[in-house]
């Protein structure tokens, strides 16, 4: 399927999706988008985004150490660092 609108982009960089574009895309205010360059051109397209913890539940598990120890002063993070991997 081959469908052509057009936009502007404004001073601020936005650009506004036509209607048109957003019913066949089901594209719904909150909705996320992946912008690809390709050879041909911008793939633009919905995507989900899944959120990941920061932290394994053994990284919880240093860190939660780390604070019990009261009182720890680390002058670079390099040593903060360093101290939680030997953990």
């Amino acid at each position: 399927m081959a469908y052509t609108e057009t936009a502007k982009v404004t001073s601020k960089g936005q650009v506004t999706i036509p209607a048109t574009i957003r019913e066949i895309l089901r594209l719904e205010t909150g909705s996320t988008i992946i912008f690809k360059v390709t050879k041909n051109g911008v793939l633009l397209s919905p995507c989900e985004l899944i959120e990941r913890p920061a932290y394994t539940v053994q990284e919880w598990r240093k860190i939660e150490r780390m604070v019990a120890e009261k009182g720890k002063v680390y002058k670079t993070s390099l040593a903060a660092k360093k101290h939680l991997d030997s953990l």
